[in-house]
C-alpha cells in the first residue's frame, strides 16, 4: 500500500478501535478522501475484525434503546438506512432485553403523560400521548398495554 493509503488505513483501524462502526459510515469517510481505495480499505478492516456488522447493530440496538429510548421500530429503520442486513438487524433486536425495554418504556410515557395534564380533552391527550410513543419507535400493543397501566386499567 502506498503511503497515503496505509495512512488512511490506520486512521481508520484507530478509529474502528475507539468505537463500533458499520461498514457505510467507514466506506463514507473513505470515499471522502479517495473513492477509488474503498472496497480495499472496508475489506481490510472486516476481515481483520475491525468491522463487524454484528457487533455494531447489537451495540446500537442495545445503546438506543436503553439510552435514548427507542422502541424496536425505530431502531430498525435506523439500521436500515444504515445498510445493515435484515436477518443481522433481527439478529441485533432479539438481544435486547424486554424488560428493560418494558420500563423505559414506562418511565417515557408516564412523564409524557405528566406533561400532558394542561391538556383538557382526555382524547386528546391520549392521542399525543401515543403519538409520542410511536414517534419513540414502539408498537401499538405495547403503548396499549402501558397505557392502561398508567390509567390504572
Amino acid at each position: 500500500m502506498e503511503g497515503e493509503k496505509q495512512r488512511l488505513l490506520e486512521r481508520m483501524m484507530r478509529l474502528c478501535s475507539l468505537s463500533e462502526h458499520c461498514i457505510g459510515d467507514i466506506r463514507k469517510k473513505v470515499e471522502r478522501v479517495n473513492p477509488d481505495w474503498c472496497d480495499e480499505i472496508v475489506g481490510r478492516l472486516c476481515k481483520e475484525g475491525y468491522i463487524n456488522e454484528m457487533r455494531y447493530a447489537t451495540a446500537f440496538a442495545r445503546d438506543k434503546s436503553s439510552l435514548a429510548g427507542w422502541g424496536s421500530a425505530k431502531i430498525k429503520v435506523a439500521l436500515c438506512a444504515k445498510g445493515i442486513a435484515p436477518s443481522v438487524i433481527e439478529d441485533a433486536l432479539g438481544e435486547i432485553d424486554d424488560v428493560a425495554v418494558r420500563k423505559k418504556l414506562s418511565a417515557l410515557m408516564s412523564s409524557k403523560w405528566k406533561s400532558l395534564e394542561r391538556e383538557s380533552d382526555p382524547f386528546k391527550r391520549k392521542v399525543k400521548l401515543f403519538r409520542y410513543a410511536v414517534g419513540r419507535g414502539y408498537d401499538y400493543e405495547q403503548i396499549k398495554e402501558e397505557y392502561d397501566n398508567i390509567r390504572g386499567n
